[in-house]
């Protein structure tokens, strides 16, 4: 049977898919020789103050596998984790690249992922 995230939880996650359906956001990089990337620390950072600024939650728990490449389409996939181990899946995509600012947008699933059943 698997286990649901609380409903408190199941809240805070809801609040986050439905406020960040399509949220834009933008960051400044520094360039070197090849195109502009977010390291993927910033990406979370960004990502998830731009979460809690929509939604008006507390910052979320955010980790982003990859660096973002500064290329229109590129896109990565990041996950929120819950206080209880639930989570939901964040998809980031390059809108443009203007210089060395890259603008993405973020969507939230639909739906979290139960907290990993305890042994």
């Amino acid at each position: 049977m698997p286990l649901l995230p609380s409903p408190a939880v199941a809240r805070t996650l809801a609040a986050i898919a439905v406020g960040a359906l399509l949220v834009g956001c933008s960051a400044s990089v520094s360039i070197g020789k090849s195109e502009p990337k977010l390291s993927a620390d910033e990406l979370a950072t960004t990502v998830a103050e731009k979460l809690a600024d929509t939604t008006g939650r507390p910052t979320p728990d955010i980790t982003c596998p990859e660096d973002l490449r500064g290329k229109v389409g590129t896109a990565t996939r990041c996950t929120l984790t819950a206080d209880d181990g639930s989570t939901l899946g964040v998809s980031v995509t390059v809108t443009s690249v203007e210089g060395d600012q890259i603008n993405f947008d973020i969507k939230a699933d639909d739906t979290a992922s139960p907290a990993p059943a305890a042994n």
